[in-house]
């Protein structure tokens, strides 16, 4: 069949017919049938599509695509990731010398996920394999890859499988740790993406030590939690990260340990909304620039951050004060000190026993402290305006209308604030969190630079120059 009955036959008219119509008003078996049969069409599209790709990138001289290679070009033109075009090219130009194979994938029996895993067996078999048994492997997994029931486990149990039989010296693919490759990269929207290919051994050691981290936590009164799996994972890889930085045992970098480094100017700490305390709109001059440097936090590795997350970040680090001229230049560098000591972190897990927010229950060890009011804003470091919340209450506090509430002391109150709903009733704790040991403080390597030219540093400790800046480690 050529590609234009490829195309011409992928477009049924039944198809289209139920793609335009009401779903609603189908029976239910019509609506099963018309659900595989749109797969299987998708199934159809897919393999001309990689087909059609395949072409291209053997074909079609840069010049022509006006990109630097296929996939490049591939993610310009549709809605399609750079990775996820990647893969099509991969897959096609591989298919073009693995005829078994592409008749399998073209023919519709096996999935692209399955291609690509039977490709890159084919293409890079056990060193201990004789030439004349690849044509029995490929058969072997292609049944394993075949129909509705074939699942990439079956297809990796096969590999497994072979080899072992064809084991040699050189430890087998799944666990060659030479190819080995983890890429983390700065997207656009100033986030990460995070890409990994690591061995058994090392995905064992990620896989377990996410499992603890990672695993649903429901409230104290039985309430679900909320999260996705995804969510939960990202959520304990944070976590995970965090815990390490705490420990002290990362090697130097530039002299220091490695954390997380801040600069932010003072003033804007102190002017910026949020916290967890009802404060006064704050609405910008016509003369404040979107990028403006004023109002903006900066890190060492991802650049912009918020003033909010600045706050957050700053409620339990290490503080350097640094004073500048006019023109930004250092003038005289203050002695760090920390926003929560280890003597204040130990009375706040004697006293919260864990998350303070009501219902959560996260252990002292997931959990920092947070100034009810914050320290660029005069409030003091003391036990009456600290309270200890897990990584997730933290956030909220800083980045919604939650807010503590009511005298201080123990338990604490939070409420929803008014632009969440000006009937809501406050929440106060039940109970700190549960009984547990005392975990010590741990110490948050973060630094960051706080710098204030116009106004002078209020904080205990710091310099009273009306120009003025401050660096954090956390």
């Amino acid at each position: 069949m050529g590609i234009g009955e490829d195309i011409q036959g992928a477009l049924s008219d039944e198809i289209l017919a139920t793609a335009v119509g009401d779903a609603w008003r189908l029976a239910e078996a019509e609506l099963l049938d018309s659900v595989v049969r749109v797969s299987e069409e998708i199934q159809r599209l897919e393999a001309l599509r990689v087909k059609l790709v395949g072409a291209v990138d053997h074909r079609c001289h840069v010049d022509v695509l006006g990109f630097p290679n296929a996939k490049m070009w591939l993610a310009s033109k549709t809605l399609l990731e750079v990775g996820a075009a990647g893969r099509i090219v991969m897959l096609g130009r591989g298919l073009r010398f693995q005829p078994e194979i592409a008749d399998q994938f073209f023919g519709t029996t096996i999935s692209a996920e399955h291609a690509a895993l039977v490709m890159k067996f084919c293409e890079r078999p056990p060193k201990g394999m004789p030439d004349e048994a690849l044509d029995d492997c490929r058969r072997a997994l292609l049944l394993a890859a075949t129909g509705p029931t074939a699942n990439t486990d079956a297809v990796r149990a096969v590999i497994a499988r072979l080899e072992r039989v064809f084991e040699s010296d050189d430890p087998p693919p799944s666990e060659d740790t030479e190819r080995n490759e983890f890429h983390a990269s700065k997207t656009l929207n100033g986030r990460v993406a995070v890409k990994g290919d690591l061995d058994a051994v090392t995905g064992e050691m990620l896989l377990s030590a996410l499992s603890g981290l990672s695993k649903p936590r429901p409230a104290q009164d039985g309430t679900k939690d909320e999260r996705t799996p995804g969510q939960r994972r990202a959520d304990g890889f944070t976590e995970l990260l965090r815990r390490y930085l705490d420990s002290g045992v990362a090697g130097e970098e530039g002299g220091e340990r490695p954390h997380v480094s801040l600069h932010v100017n003072v003033k804007d700490l102190a002017d910026h909304g949020g916290c967890g305390v009802r404060e006064p709109h704050r609405t910008s001059s016509a003369d404040e620039g979107l990028f403006a440097v004023d109002g903006v936090a900066w890190t060492e590795w991802m650049g912009p951050l918020s003033i909010t997350a600045a706050r957050l970040l700053s409620c339990d680090s290490i503080v350097t004060p640094i004073v500048l001229d006019g023109n930004g230049a250092p003038l005289d560098l203050g002695v760090s000190s920390r926003t929560v000591t280890k003597r204040q972190r130990k009375a706040l897990v004697a006293r919260d026993r864990g998350c303070a927010f009501p219902g959560c229950g996260a252990p002292p060890s997931w959990c920092e402290g947070h100034h009810i009011v914050h320290w660029s804003k005069s409030g003091p470091t003391d036990m009456d305006n600290l309270v200890l919340l897990c990584g997730f209450h933290h956030r909220l506090l800083h980045h919604s209308d939650w807010e503590r509430w009511g005298p201080i002391g123990i338990p604490c109150s939070f409420r929803p604030g008014r632009s969440i709903g000006s009937g809501s009733r406050s929440r106060p704790t039940t109970g700190a969190g549960p009984k547990r040991p005392d975990h010590g403080g741990t110490q948050h390597h973060t630094r960051c630079r706080l710098g204030d030219r116009t106004g002078p540093c209020r904080r205990a400790g710091m310099p009273s120059s009306g120009q003025s800046s401050n660096s954090e480690r956390l």
